[in-house]
């Protein structure tokens, strides 16, 4: 993408910032967060940042492309207060995306998530059923409907980009100030580095499909690039457990700390136990693969601390 002005909601959080900062050596880009999970020290200096909140009247949406990233990013917000996991995640987005098109705009990429799959060890494609157990999980599914819908009514190029674990070091990118809402990879790098027990909710067994945040960048680029509309997965296709995660970051860390296993808060009912996503879609429509594999991956985050 090149020569475009560019709004990023979210923007100054984890994934918003790193589109953010990529998107701004090529083009004008304005980073709109309301600073609850994100922080204007994630961005650099030649992008535009707005404290404002998805809910605003007057949003900075006079943009060619909308990277709509802005949410309430897990279980438990949403069950804290359900009404505002909706305000934020639903309403936020119709009225980030009903401004836009108010605006002009024709291209929106939006954030979409892996969980509403639930357990899958295979691969999951785009097609198959899905079904939501959370409020999260809930608000998801709103977005890619109201996204139908204003891809059928308006005729607006919407992508919804089911993101699956997304990942990054601690100090190396936007998670350092998050704490317990910081991907899984940089909390359990930080302890070991730090001779701390990483705490696993469960058995250990549970697996994810673990994939950096740079290739979800570049995904999110491509498909504001190719306009493309309908609902895309971005993840690797290879899923890893949390058992052996803690094993190979002590091997990249040259250390031997064992994790500690707790009880998980989240209902077994709901909580998702493996993920893994089927990335044919994508590659197909703009040729994206994933470029950083888990081990190259985990070589990245750890290497702070070396």
């Amino acid at each position: 993408m090149e020569g475009k002005r560019v709004l990023v909601t979210g923007g100054a959080g984890f994934i918003g910032s790193n589109l953010a900062n990529h998107l701004a050596a090529d083009n004008d880009v304005v980073a709109l967060d309301d600073c609850y999970l994100g922080t204007p020290e994630n961005l650099d200096d030649d992008v535009e940042f707005v404290d404002g909140s998805v809910l605003d009247e007057d949003l900075p949406t006079d943009v060619d492309v909308v990277f709509h990233i802005a949410a309430l990013s897990s279980y438990a917000m949403h069950e804290d207060d359900p009404t505002r996991g909706a305000r934020v995640n639903v309403e936020g987005f119709v009225n980030t995306v009903h401004q836009a098109r108010q605006d002009g705009v024709e291209t929106v990429v939006y954030a979409s998530t892996s969980s509403i799959y639930g357990d899958r060890t295979e691969p999951s494609p785009e097609d198959m059923p899905v079904s939501v157990n959370t409020g999260y999980e809930a608000s998801k599914l709103a977005r890619e409907r109201y996204a139908e819908y204003f891809h059928n009514h308006y005729d607006m190029s919407m992508a919804g980009m089911r993101f699956f674990s997304v990942y990054q070091g601690m100090e190396e990118g936007a998670e350092g100030h998050k704490g317990e809402y910081a991907n899984l990879i940089a909390q359990f790098a930080d302890d070991i580095a730090n001779g701390h027990n990483p705490e696993i909710w469960g058995d250990g067994d549970q697996t994810r499909d673990f994939t950096h945040v740079d290739d979800v960048v570049r995904g999110l680029e491509l498909a504001g690039d190719h306009q493309l509309n309908g609902i895309y997965n971005l993840g690797t296709g290879e899923q890893y457990s949390f058992d052996y995660l803690v094993e190979a970051l002590n091997e990249e860390l040259g250390k031997n700390i064992e994790p500690m296993y707790e009880d998980n808060p989240i209902p077994e009912d709901v909580y998702v136990h493996d993920t893994c996503a089927d990335p044919t879609k994508m590659r197909e429509a703009t040729g994206w693969e994933p470029e950083i594999d888990f081990h190259d991956g985990l070589a990245r985050v750890c290497a702070q601390y070396q």
